[in-house]
């Protein structure tokens, strides 16, 4: 039980410790993530409609 509480204290020292971001970096990185997501998702989907396009037309008619 002792180490239990142990732990315990030294966790809540640590998480003391820690440099927690404030809101407006959480708000700006969330925001960052959301721009790179659908950018990246608009390329993929972009190379996916070309490449089925290709597909279709050069491939599969002959």
């Amino acid at each position: 039980m002792n180490k239990i509480v142990e732990f315990l204290t030294e966790a809540k020292a640590e998480l003391l410790r820690v440099n927690w971001p404030k809101r407006q970096e959480i708000v700006r990185y969330t925001m960052l993530v959301i721009i790179i997501s659908l950018v990246v998702a608009i390329f993929l989907g972009s190379l996916d409609y070309l490449f089925s396009y290709l597909v279709e037309n050069f491939l599969l008619t002959r």
